[in-house]
Protein backbone atom coordinates (compact mmCIF):
# COMPACT_ATOMS: atom_id res chain seq x y z
CA UNK A 1 0.00 0.00 0.00
CA UNK A 2 0.85 3.40 -0.52
CA UNK A 3 0.51 6.70 1.40
CA UNK A 4 -1.42 8.79 -0.92
CA UNK A 5 -0.58 12.21 0.05
CA UNK A 6 3.01 11.37 -0.66
CA UNK A 7 2.09 10.66 -4.44
CA UNK A 8 3.38 13.53 -6.66
CA UNK A 9 0.84 12.55 -9.49
CA UNK A 10 -2.29 12.22 -7.49
CA UNK A 11 -1.34 15.56 -6.16
CA UNK A 12 -1.14 16.67 -9.73
CA UNK A 13 -4.19 15.11 -10.97
CA UNK A 14 -6.31 16.36 -8.29
CA UNK A 15 -5.01 19.85 -9.05
CA UNK A 16 -6.20 19.38 -12.67
CA UNK A 17 -9.66 18.11 -11.83
CA UNK A 18 -10.37 21.11 -9.77
CA UNK A 19 -9.14 23.40 -12.48
CA UNK A 20 -11.20 21.09 -14.43
CA UNK A 21 -14.74 21.82 -12.20
CA UNK A 22 -13.70 25.15 -12.48
CA UNK A 23 -13.63 25.70 -16.04
CA UNK A 24 -16.15 23.52 -16.99
CA UNK A 25 -18.90 25.49 -14.93
CA UNK A 26 -18.70 28.35 -17.52
CA UNK A 27 -19.76 25.57 -20.22
CA UNK A 28 -22.80 26.37 -21.45
CA UNK A 29 -25.83 24.93 -20.35
CA UNK A 30 -26.96 22.95 -23.03
CA UNK A 31 -23.69 21.00 -22.77
CA UNK A 32 -24.86 20.57 -18.78
CA UNK A 33 -25.20 16.61 -19.65
CA UNK A 34 -22.57 16.28 -22.34
CA UNK A 35 -19.15 17.80 -22.62
CA UNK A 36 -19.51 19.05 -19.05
CA UNK A 37 -20.28 15.88 -17.77
CA UNK A 38 -17.49 13.82 -19.43
CA UNK A 39 -15.02 15.84 -19.57
CA UNK A 40 -15.82 15.88 -15.40
CA UNK A 41 -16.10 12.62 -15.09
CA UNK A 42 -12.31 12.07 -17.05
CA UNK A 43 -10.86 14.56 -14.81
CA UNK A 44 -11.93 13.02 -11.53
CA UNK A 45 -11.51 9.59 -12.63
CA UNK A 46 -7.46 10.31 -13.09
CA UNK A 47 -6.55 10.99 -9.38
CA UNK A 48 -9.76 8.06 -8.13
CA UNK A 49 -7.83 6.05 -9.97
CA UNK A 50 -4.80 6.41 -8.21
CA UNK A 51 -6.05 6.23 -5.30
CA UNK A 52 -8.04 2.87 -5.78
CA UNK A 53 -4.59 1.35 -6.96
CA UNK A 54 -2.56 2.68 -4.41
CA UNK A 55 -5.26 1.49 -1.59
CA UNK A 56 -4.90 -2.25 -3.30
CA UNK A 57 -2.87 -4.97 -2.20
CA UNK A 58 -0.05 -6.26 -4.99
CA UNK A 59 1.99 -4.36 -7.10
CA UNK A 60 -0.11 -6.08 -9.96
CA UNK A 61 -3.38 -4.82 -8.87
CA UNK A 62 -1.88 -1.02 -8.33
CA UNK A 63 -0.55 -1.27 -12.01
CA UNK A 64 -4.01 -1.92 -13.61
CA UNK A 65 -5.30 1.00 -11.91
CA UNK A 66 -2.41 3.23 -13.56
CA UNK A 67 -3.47 1.72 -16.83
CA UNK A 68 -6.65 2.71 -16.18
CA UNK A 69 -5.47 6.62 -15.09
CA UNK A 70 -3.44 6.57 -18.56
CA UNK A 71 -7.11 5.84 -20.74
CA UNK A 72 -8.56 8.54 -18.33
CA UNK A 73 -5.61 10.98 -18.79
CA UNK A 74 -5.96 10.74 -23.08
CA UNK A 75 -9.97 11.07 -22.68
CA UNK A 76 -9.07 14.23 -20.38
CA UNK A 77 -6.60 15.22 -22.85
CA UNK A 78 -8.99 14.76 -25.73
CA UNK A 79 -12.19 16.23 -24.37
CA UNK A 80 -9.58 19.46 -23.72
CA UNK A 81 -8.77 19.88 -26.94
CA UNK A 82 -12.52 19.67 -28.30
CA UNK A 83 -13.89 22.07 -25.64
CA UNK A 84 -11.13 24.27 -27.16
CA UNK A 85 -12.32 23.21 -30.62
CA UNK A 86 -15.81 24.15 -30.13
CA UNK A 87 -14.62 27.32 -28.02
CA UNK A 88 -16.18 26.57 -24.97
CA UNK A 89 -12.25 27.10 -23.33
CA UNK A 90 -9.70 29.79 -24.57
CA UNK A 91 -6.54 28.75 -25.56
CA UNK A 92 -4.98 30.99 -22.79
CA UNK A 93 -7.14 28.79 -20.34
CA UNK A 94 -6.73 25.19 -22.13
CA UNK A 95 -2.83 24.93 -23.07
CA UNK A 96 -1.56 25.24 -19.00
CA UNK A 97 -4.05 22.71 -18.34
CA UNK A 98 -3.11 20.18 -21.78
CA UNK A 99 0.49 20.74 -20.15
CA UNK A 100 -0.11 19.48 -16.48
CA UNK A 101 -2.21 16.21 -18.28
CA UNK A 102 0.38 15.85 -20.24
CA UNK A 103 2.92 15.52 -17.14
CA UNK A 104 0.24 13.63 -15.45
CA UNK A 105 0.89 11.03 -18.66
CA UNK A 106 4.85 11.03 -17.66
CA UNK A 107 4.63 10.56 -14.41
CA UNK A 108 2.09 8.03 -14.41
CA UNK A 109 4.27 5.79 -16.75
CA UNK A 110 7.35 6.82 -14.40
CA UNK A 111 5.35 5.00 -11.79
CA UNK A 112 4.35 1.97 -13.62
CA UNK A 113 8.09 2.10 -14.95
CA UNK A 114 9.38 2.12 -10.89
CA UNK A 115 6.55 -0.35 -10.14
CA UNK A 116 8.32 -2.81 -12.77
CA UNK A 117 12.16 -2.36 -11.28
CA UNK A 118 10.36 -2.51 -7.23
CA UNK A 119 10.05 -5.74 -5.51
CA UNK A 120 7.69 -6.49 -2.54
Amino acid sequence: MHVLEDLKVWNKAMSVAEKIYLISADFPLEEKFGLTSQIRRSAVSVPSNIAEGAGRNTKGEFKNFLSIVNGSAYELFTQLVLSHKLKLISKAKVDPILKEVVEIQKMNYALIKSLNKESY
